[in-house]
């Protein structure tokens, strides 16, 4: 089985998120940087069907050079190549145009599955894996939990809400947004980071795909990131308890809409 895996170099969770100059994202020069969480289970997925099933494991990553870290890693687990769309301009695309990039990346290949994350831990929007599966006009199924190849098809199991899991079957080739927690995250060996440094890792640039940024505007733009203000406020209720009873109800009703 041929497994495509699209991971993204997100900001690391220790790292401390100040806003940029210009207010429309968090300055990047000063952070440290780490493969997106869900990708990471995603890849997972991809190297457990592969040494279940035979095949490969491509990874497919859009970003700047610094990307090349989280490709190498997950090079150094076992995936088989890599496709880096490297190039300044592919940074800040939003959901839709980030899955048109990523569909012209696999121009040429060939797999029987293509794995993403169910979401980025620095936006969250959840669409790029959908969206590019309907660039693609694959099949597609969200929050997996299990994979499982059978007869030229596929078994998966989907996390609903409340505990609740629904079992699909779908045909192949398809898209799938992996749930985190979907199994123990492996470590790199010693042998397989001296492995993936001579690994194919093919980049394409902007120039290489005719690049026009007219036609390359987002639908969706981030107008202003900035830090909640924090702030208290204390009401002194009045009365009898009855009463107070009552102007809490009113207050947790029509103020907190709590009730």
């Amino acid at each position: 089985m041929n497994v495509v895996v699209c991971i993204k170099q997100v900001p690391a969770k220790d790292s401390t998120l100040r806003p940029s100059e210009d207010g429309t994202w968090i300055r990047e020069t000063d952070i440290s940087y780490e493969i997106n969480e869900p990708d990471a289970y995603a890849l997972e997925a991809a190297l457990r069907l592969k040494e279940q099933h035979g095949g490969s494991v491509v990874v497919l990553s859009a970003g700047p050079a610094r990307a090349q870290t989280v490709i190498r890693e997950a090079l150094a687990k076992g995936a088989d190549r890599a496709i880096h769309l490297d190039d300044q301009a592919f940074v800040g695309l939003d959901a839709y145009n980030t899955a048109r990039l990523l569909s012209l990346g696999l121009k040429g290949e060939q797999f029987d599955l293509l794995l993403t994350g169910l979401q980025s831990d620095d936006l969250g929007l959840a669409q790029t894996g959908v969206v590019l599966a309907e660039l693609l006009g694959l099949p597609h199924a969200t929050i997996i939990m299990d994979v499982q190849p059978a007869d030229g098809r596929l078994k998966v199991k989907r996390e609903l809400e409340a505990g609740w899991f629904q079992m699909v079957e779908m045909p192949l080739p398809a898209v799938l947004t992996i749930q985190s927690g979907l199994a123990k995250l492996r470590y790199a060996t010693l042998m397989g980071i001296k492995k993936a440094k001579t690994k194919e890792i093919r980049r394409i640039t902007k120039a290489d795909l005719n690049w026009n940024d007219a036609e390359w505007a987002n639908r969706c733009v981030i107008r202003r990131v900035y830090v909640p203000q924090k702030t208290k406020q204390t009401q002194f209720l009045t009365g009898t308890p009855k009463e107070a009873a009552a102007k809490l109800v009113e207050k947790l009703k029509f103020e907190a809409r709590a009730l």
